[in-house]
């Protein structure tokens, strides 16, 4: 491990940089990321980079941090978490917190989501400030905490309590994009451009109370079993967005040949779900890029096991394309469901109906500049990030932390699961690929 001597210099390894971040034990919940952001703060502070320490609760800091550009772009954000998900239950071949290279990697918690992604930032970020690079405009640098618990006091206590800091900002990088992967024999790039929209939804459902020892039927239960069972049987509508059409045309026209026409032909409304249901968990990760999605995650019930109640009620965790509202996620529900069942809106975060894909080219010409042989993809992604608060501001996220992986390597199910790691190389690869975004940013 490297001694605090070392640190100032830090940023020239990224890879023992990674290192030293996996090493702090940020599991959220609790948290705990004070001792991260501090040991960030004597690695910018020592560069002569100038901090500030934003907070809701003392021990779970944000850091933000300003480099002066020459006023010829917008400011650019630069924006990570380090809060990291658990490993409880995990049999890990190496200590999830020790950082250990071994067979070419980094192995610990973080690796991926998103330390990895934090020391790339970091590495390009202080090297610009010591190599007295001139930033096309300034380039803000935000480390946060609380993403992996909906952010609460990490980027949503930001935009909502400090936007100031954020002031002129059109474009940002962070998470989830960036990695490769390969479809077919060709090497991709995604770049998230979208992301789907949280919209949590509560159903309840009515019938009459009484005694555990009396037969129930056709009551409060059943009629959630009826609407479980719908719900598992048929897919909400399908919808073609501007970022699935991006994304699907470019992998199509790339990989070319049947592959190419079959996978083209999902943005086909008439024989989207045919092909869905042909391919099967090849095509997996595809569904809900294509549809509105609704999973049951919650119930709530009787509190006595000898009681039938009078009403139950299942939360939903329900997903909207970019453009959709809830009333949209209402009305497709409706003709699954029917009428009889009460509906209401626990959580709507709503993001833009369209991207901007102005940065976009710029990144891809990087990231084909480093890897010739990979394709940058525009990325809709399935799920959700900090980039939805950033929208609030009128702020463009892109998902772009540059991570080259062997073919075999399995992202989706390395990232939140045992032996999380990264390549040695893929580290100071990303870091690199930032470092030339904030030469040439516009």
């Amino acid at each position: 491990m490297a001694s605090s001597g070392d640190i100032p210099s830090l940023y020239q390894r990224p890879a023992e940089l990674l290192q030293r971040l996996i090493r702090f034990d940020t599991t959220n919940p609790p948290g705990n990321e004070a001792e991260c952001i501090a040991f960030i703060d004597e690695l910018l502070t020592g560069a002569g980079i100038k901090t500030s320490i934003l907070a809701q609760a003392p021990e779970r800091p944000n850091l933000v941090a300003r480099l002066s550009g020459q006023g010829k772009a917008s400011p650019l954000l630069l924006y990570g978490h380090v809060d990291v998900v658990t490993t409880e239950n995990q049999k890990w071949q190496h200590p999830p917190f020790e950082g250990k290279i071994a067979d070419g990697f980094i192995w610990g918690r973080g690796a991926l989501d998103m330390k990895g992604g934090i020391a790339m930032m970091l590495a390009a970020f202080i090297r610009a400030k010591k190599e007295g690079l001139a930033l096309p405009g300034d380039v803000v640098l935000a480390i946060v905490s609380d993403e992996e618990t909906l952010g609460g006091l990490g980027t949503k206590f930001l935009v909502e309590n400090h936007p100031h800091l954020f002031d002129g900002i059109r474009y940002a990088i962070g998470e989830f994009g960036g990695f490769s992967l390969y479809v077919g024999k060709k090497k991709f790039y995604p770049i998230s451009v979208a992301e789907k929209q949280v919209c949590w939804i509560k159903a309840t459902f009515q019938g009459p109370a009484g005694h555990g020892a009396l037969p129930a039927r056709g009551g409060a239960m059943a009629k959630l079993a009826t609407f479980l069972k719908k719900l598992d049987k048929k897919r909400l509508p399908v919808h073609i967005t501007s970022s699935a059409q991006l994304m699907f045309k470019t992998v199509a026209s790339t990989l070319g040949g049947l592959n190419g026409f079959i996978l083209g032909q999902l943005l086909n409304p008439s024989l989207t779900n045919i092909l869905l249901n042909a391919l099967g968990e090849r095509c997996h990760v595809f569904d809900p890029l294509l549809h509105n999605t609704v999973n049951a995650t919650v119930l709530h019930g009787s509190d006595k096991i000898n009681v039938v109640p009078g009403a139950v009620s299942v939360e939903l965790d329900g997903r909207l394309l970019p453009g959709f509202k809830p009333d949209d996620m209402i009305a497709e529900l409706r003709r699954i469901i029917g009428p009889d069942v009460e509906l209401k809106v626990l959580k709507f975060d709503p993001g833009p109906a369209e991207p901007d894909m102005g940065l976009f080219n710029k990144l891809a010409d990087i990231l084909s500049e480093f890897d010739p042989e990979g394709k940058p993809l525009p990325l809709l992604l399935g799920g959700t990030s900090d980039a939805r608060f950033f929208t609030r501001l009128g702020i463009q996220t892109y998902g772009y932390l540059p991570t080259p992986l062997p073919k075999d390597f399995n992202f989706s199910k390395t990232i939140h699961a045992a032996d999380e790691r990264i390549p040695v190389e893929a580290v100071d690869f990303g870091s690199n690929a930032i470092y030339e975004v904030l030469k040439r940013f516009e």
